[in-house]
């Protein structure tokens, strides 16, 4: 009896095995097709025109491509400045492969990378992008310094390590020194105005190469929420603490202009004019006493105007950088599409020989 119940358990499992395997398409091999299409080559770090930074105590850097083709990868051969620093030709995926090479002790300064991909069909594929390697240092801070942007390759302040809010599509182009802030429509970058908010006295010293498209725009603002504008939404305009650090048009040349404000009043600095036709770099500052507003232009003093009170800081609290957005737009003092680059500021009034200082700095 029990040899037939095993007998009986054994049948039902082969035709229940038999039911299952009815229901499975057969494993076929299938034929990959001819080889059609050149292999591709992507490097993903750096992309072409970019930046490697690494610390003074880092010594290896790793560069990233990916390789592909339609059917198979047979080689890959990889050059820095024209010498062979690395060879493939055994892939996890013969399609595709991700290599990470890593190359020990990079000189600082511009460098070409160049991938060279061959497949099955013995077509081939050579690829180059340039790019450039900076060993960065620490960077140590100048007397009362609060903020600094050198906008290599990163947004963040070296100073803080804050990480700006960013708004629209900013990028990087090429600046006075290294890399620049590329502004774009409705672009900005905000930052909490703590640090700048704890005394009376404030500078800013900065590059810009101006596009004059818009014809006005704010370059740093830090103004308080205005509420009393119940027939305007949105409309931003309160000058009554805080400042505004902007441009105007004037002809065909653009004034630099700050404006002040004092709790019950606001001082007004019309500054002096830049032609952005020229296509140069100028070296833009201003400061903020207790009683006077100055506008330096290339390491000279443009203007200044008397200040009936200091600054008032009431309900400001964020600082845009490249527009006057958020709370400087009645004017349509919104984004500005220029280049910015070096940007300091302080806690206290620069002298001018610290200026000129910034702007002697090749």
């Amino acid at each position: 009896m029990k040899n037939f119940r095993y007998f009986i358990l054994f049948s039902l499992m082969m035709v229940f095995a038999a039911s299952c395997e009815k229901g499975l398409d057969p494993i076929n091999s299938v034929s990959p097709g001819p080889d059609t299409e050149a292999p591709t080559i992507v490097f993903n770090n750096p992309a072409d025109g970019g930046i490697i930074r690494i610390g003074e105590d880092q010594t290896t850097v790793t560069l990233i491509l990916t390789a592909a083709d339609d059917i198979e990868i047979s080689s890959v051969v990889v050059q820095l400045d024209g010498t062979q620093i690395a060879s493939y030709n055994s892939f996890k995926d013969y399609r595709r492969a991700v290599l990470k090479v890593a190359y020990d002790n990079l000189a600082d300064g511009d460098h070409t990378l160049t991938a060279t991909v061959t497949d099955k069909a013995d077509k081939t594929v050579s690829s180059s992008i340039n790019f450039k390697k900076y060993t960065v240092t620490p960077y140590v801070p100048l007397e009362g310094e609060v903020l600094y942007m050198g906008f290599e390759g990163t947004f963040t302040d070296a100073i803080s390590g804050i990480v700006p809010g960013v708004s629209g599509t900013p990028t990087y182009g090429d600046g006075k020194l290294g890399q620049a802030y590329q502004g774009a429509a409705d672009s900005y970058l905000t930052f909490p105005a703590a640090t700048l908010t704890t005394t009376k006295e404030f500078s800013a010293a900065f590059w810009m190469k101006i596009n004059s498209t818009p014809d006005r725009a704010g370059i740093l603002t830090l103004s308080a929420e205005d509420v009393t504008n119940p027939g305007f939404p949105g409309v931003q305009n309160l000058r009554t603490s805080g400042f505004r650090f902007f441009r105007e048009a004037s002809g065909a040349r653009q004034v630099m202009k700050d404006n002040v404000g004092n709790g019950t009043g606001e001082t007004w600095n019309d500054g002096g004019q830049v032609d952005p036709a020229t296509g140069e770099w100028f070296h833009l500052a201003f400061t903020i006493s207790e009683t006077t507003s100055s506008i330096y232009i290339n390491g000279e003093l443009a203007r200044e105007s008397p200040m009936a009170a200091p600054v008032d800081w009431t309900g400001c609290d964020v600082l845009s950088i490249m527009s006057g957005v958020p709370r400087f737009t009645e004017w349509s003092h919104i984004s500005d599409q220029s280049l910015l680059d070096e940007l300091h500021m302080f806690n206290r009034v620069l002298t001018i020989e610290e200026i000129q200082g910034f702007y002697n700095t090749k």
